[in-house]
């Protein structure tokens, strides 16, 4: 019951985060969200600190989930254009509903990491199926430096969800193949 109680308040904590910011999460805040008790996420989770690492922890374990089911749902990726048609459905997934809630939540974790190297520790991109779909894309491409050019072009999407995310909109087709025809140069 404790690890599902933690789970079910990192889950609260991340639409606080989500929904109100970083100045809006709060243990007490948590609890609201999670229909618990008062002092229930204290109990959990200690302080700020643990809160967030579980927080971020919670968001890395979705976020691994999403890129492994968006991997599943392609073919494998042998054209530019199916490589296109990944980063759209990542992206779109990343912009809507709660893939977009996560991704607010996100953000907000990066730039907090920034002062706090256990966080920065959790949220650095892991390997995942995505970024090895990648990864081999671009090898069986011809692709030199491959893992630089594999972290330039999903940094370049990730830059694409911030702006979508800040200014709104979707992230338009041909930006996507524009950036996948550069990592190809």
């Amino acid at each position: 019951m404790t690890s599902d109680r933690r789970t079910l308040l990192a889950d609260a904590a991340l639409g606080v985060l989500a929904d109100e910011g970083m100045r809006g999460l709060t243990h007490r805040a948590v609890d609201r969200r999670a229909a618990m008790p008062s002092g229930t996420t204290s109990a959990y989770f200690r302080t700020r600190a643990a809160l967030l690492t579980g927080l971020v922890t919670r968001l890395v374990d979705l976020d691994q989930s999403e890129l492994r089911a968006t991997a599943a749902a392609l073919p494998p990726l042998t054209t530019p254009e199916q490589l296109v048609d990944g980063m759209v459905l990542l992206t779109r997934r990343r912009l809507t509903g709660e893939g977009r809630r996560r991704s607010l939540a996100r953000h907000a974790c990066a730039v907090e990491s920034v002062r706090d190297e256990e966080l920065r520790a959790i949220l650095v991109p892991h390997e995942n199926a995505g970024r090895e779909a990648v990864r081999l894309f671009l090898a069986a491409h011809g692709v030199t430096d491959v893992e630089n050019r594999t972290h330039t072009l999903l940094t370049c999407i990730d830059g694409l969800v911030f702006d979508r995310l800040v200014n709104g909109g979707e992230v338009r087709r041909d930006a996507l193949e524009g950036l996948v025809a550069a990592a190809l140069r």
